[in-house]
Parts: structure tokens; C-alpha cells; sequence
């Protein structure tokens, strides 16, 4: 359907609303593409062919989509209760049937691109997609609601080393680094609704933990993270590895300095800290298996 909406100079432009256009922006468009493209740079880095790439990336686009709709599907009421408008679903843009719809289609579709990436790597990936699902339907309101998170990180690396010649099992830092990046990205997910979630009776970790101290908190797993991935692997750390912790080090506590004047600058820090791990374990990608 489409609908006008005020430019600057006056006139009427056209927009596109309705369930068509809503419904992307209610599977968290943000963390599906980064995990989307985060798994399809591991399988280029490890030297998969085309095709192989096309697999893992199709197979995590479907599963990351089913676990953004089953979020936004499952707290829709909860949502609509905290008149949060820029959620789809509660703003009556899009029916929670649409979205339960468009949930479940994407997981059924995932299980059998998963599948054709390889039997184990297949399992491995929907058990990180059933993690998330978990972490939705009822870990997200506990102390464990960071576990779905190191879990659904964890399987990217073992999911794209799986599914090489050999199916050769991911070396232990590459699962450490993963499952620590995916705790940072819970903290750093959940602290800008931390005062809406409590109002809402969420409490899951970062929320018992408060703003502050989820902020101040943030950039440790990253942290750690970054000298798993500079240490981890055999022999003496390298020049890539040096930097990055040097980097990820130097950045965290220039945020955590900054904190005490400008609230956002811990958060922003992570984010830096956070590109460089990623940075580094695609330089790592043709050595953690």
C-alpha cells in the first residue's frame, strides 16, 4: 500500500507502508545483517567455494530472521503495554499472525539449507538457532539470558569449520572468542531498554545488573575476546594479534575514562573493540579449524 508523507519543500512524497514494508523491520534488520555477513566472511576467509558461501549464508539469513520475528512476536503485547511505537508489531503495522507466520517459515527454511551445508554442520547451526528461540520464548527474563548468546556465536565458527572437506572441528579459541563476542552482543543489545524492560518485569542479566554497570561491564567479554583470539592460537602471538590487543585495550579505557563525562562513550568503545575482534578472527578464518 502505498501512502504520501511531507517532504521538505512542501510536497507530498510517496511511501510504501503496510505488513510488505513492516515486516523487515520487525526481524531486527541490524543484527541479522551483521551475523549474516559475519558468517559469510568466515566462510570466504576459510576458503570455501561460491556455492559452499551461498549455503552458509543462506542458512544463517533464514535462521537469524526466525529468531528476530519470533522476538518481536512473542513480546508484542508486551511491547504494545510500553508503547514502544518503533516496534512494527505494537505500532499495528503488522499483525502478530504475519509475523508468527513469517517466524516459522524462515526456520523451517533454514533446516534444510543448514542441512545442505553438511549433516553436522547443519545440526550445529540450528542448535545455535534454537538458542536463540530459547533465549526469546524464555531465557531472556533470567540470570542465564546471556547463555543463548554464547551458544548462537559459538556455532558460527564450528558451523562454517564443519562444513569443510574433512568437517574438521574448530579450534577451541575460535568457539572461546565466539561465545564471548555473543555475551558482549547481549550486553550491548539490551542496554538501551534496560529501564523499559524493568518496567515491562524483564530481568534478565543485563537488567539486574542496571545501566551502569551493563555499561561499564560491556566491554570485558570483548576484551577477553580479543586476547583469546591474539593468544589463543599456537606459538608466539603475532603482529596482528599484538595490535589488536593493544587497540582493543587502549580503546576500552579511553570509553571507560570518558564514561565519567559523556554516558555513551563506554558503549561506543565496545563497538570499536568489537570491530577489531571481528577484524581479527577473519584473519584467523583459514587457521581456526
Amino acid at each position: 500500500m502505498e501512502s504520501c508523507e511531507p517532504r521538505p519543500d512542501g510536497r507530498l512524497a510517496p511511501r510504501w507502508t503496510g505488513p510488505a514494508a513492516a515486516l523487515p523491520q520487525a526481524c531486527h534488520p541490524g543484527p541479522v545483517v551483521a551475523v549474516t555477513a559475519l558468517a559469510t566472511a568466515l566462510a570466504v576467509a576459510a576458503g570455501q567455494s561460491g556455492q559452499r558461501c551461498a549455503w552458509a549464508s543462506g542458512a544463517v539469513l533464514a535462521g537469524q530472521l526466525s529468531v528476530g520475528w519470533c522476538n518481536d512476536a512473542f513480546d508484542a503485547r508486551r511491547d504494545t503495554g510500553a508503547g514502544r511505537r518503533g516496534k512494527p508489531v505494537a505500532a499495528g503495522r503488522v499483525s502478530v499472525p504475519v509475523v508468527w507466520g513469517a517466524a516459522i517459515t524462515a526456520l523451517l527454511l533454514c533446516v534444510p539449507l543448514s542441512l545442505a551445508y553438511g549433516p553436522l554442520a547443519g545440526a550445529v547451526h540450528l542448535t545455535g538457532v534454537a538458542a536463540g528461540w530459547t533465549y526469546n520464548l524464555r531465557l531472556k527474563a533470567t540470570t542465564f539470558s546471556w547463555l543463548p548468546y554464547a551458544v548462537g556465536f559459538a556455532s558460527l565458527p564450528a558451523f562454517v569449520a564443519l562444513g569443510l572437506p574433512g568437517r574438521p572441528w574448530p579450534a577451541w579459541w575460535a568457539l572461546v572468542a565466539g561465545a564471548l563476542l555473543g555475551v558482549g552482543a547481549h550486553l550491548a543489545d539490551a542496554l538501551p531498554d534496560i529501564p523499559r524492560d524493568l518496567e515491562a518485569g524483564v530481568r534478565g542479566l543485563p537488567q539486574r545488573l542496571g545501566p551502569r554497570l551493563t555499561r561499564l561491564t560491556l566491554p570485558l567479554p570483548l576484551l577477553a575476546a580479543t586476547a583469546v583470539l591474539a593468544l589463543g592460537p599456537g606459538g608466539a602471538p603475532d603482529a596482528a594479534g599484538l595490535t589488536a590487543l593493544a587497540l582493543a585495550a587502549a580503546t576500552a579505557l579511553t570509553g571507560a575514562g570518558l564514561g565519567r563525562r559523556r554516558e555513551g562513550a563506554p558503549f561506543a568503545a565496545a563497538v570499536l573493540v568489537a570491530a577489531v575482534d571481528v577484524a581479527l578472527l577473519l584473519v584467523r578464518g583459514s587457521t581456526f579449524v
